[in-house]
Parts: C-alpha cells; structure tokens; sequence
C-alpha cells in the first residue's frame, strides 16, 4: 500500500505478481475502511506492505494504526519501506515549498524547483527485499 500521497494506492500480490490495483483520492480515513473491505471479502491475506514515509503526516499516521491492527487482528507481518522505492527516488510533496529528497546522507528537506511530484506506481512484480520488520512510520519533519 502506497499511501504518501493523493491517490491512495493498494496492490494484491500473488506470489509477488500484481494481479489487482485500487485507488482512491478520499482521505486515507475514509479510503482504507472502504478499500479494505472489499479487500478482505475477496482475498486471502497473508502479509502486509506499505510505505511508512516520507509524506503526509496524517495519512502516514491513518495507514499505520489501521495496518498494525489489521495486522494483529489477523496475524499477519506487516512490513515496511520508504516511498522512494515507489517513485523512482524523486521528491516527495512535505509541507509549504519543501520536499522531501532520498541523497547519500540520507533523507533531506528542501525546496524541488521543478516543484511537481512523480507519480507513485505499484511495481508489477513485488521485491520483498525492499521492506523490513521495522514498520513503524518515518516521520522526517521537525515538531511544530
């Protein structure tokens, strides 16, 4: 599940091969309950994956506590990794004119002077290397 950003984004995998794609523009609040559903009444789950940030705060924050209890209630790992893996390592939208970028030293804040976003996109065939245990969200901007 990719949900860093507008639209909210879940694949189902079958033995790591995309078979079905969902998305949604309402707020992850309202999305996930209603995306999940059908989720749940159509597939048999057996591991969760999201992206635990960069990006919107309160989706970040939506995604986790509703994986990390579906993940309880039924379970199963919920694993993680950072969106980048999702965009092809370009800027993610954080707050006012700064965006997040992935660089050697690690997660920065600055301003994108092209100030758009690339697109995040389900990869066809899932590479569970790319996520971890750790699954917690990375929250990157400084308390306000």
């Amino acid at each position: 599940m990719i949900a860093l950003s507008s639209p909210l984004i879940v694949g189902i995998y079958n033995q790591n091969t995309l078979i079905k794609t969902f998305e949604s523009s309402e707020p992850s609040s309202e999305a996930l309950a209603k995306i999940f559903d059908e989720v749940l009444h159509s597939y048999d789950i057996g591991m969760l994956f999201y992206t635990n940030g960069p990006g919107s705060f309160m989706s970040i924050k939506v995604s986790y506590i509703f994986l990390k209890s579906l993940s309880i209630a039924l379970k199963i790992p919920l694993l993680a990794c950072e969106g980048f893996a999702f965009n092809a390592n370009s800027p993610i939208k954080a707050l006012g004119s700064q965006w997040f970028f992935k660089e050697k030293e690690g997660i920065v804040l600055k301003e994108n002077p092209i100030n758009e976003a690339a697109r995040f996109t389900l990869p066809l065939i899932l590479d569970k290397s790319l996520f971890e245990s750790e699954n917690e969200p990375l929250y990157i901007l400084p308390a306000v």
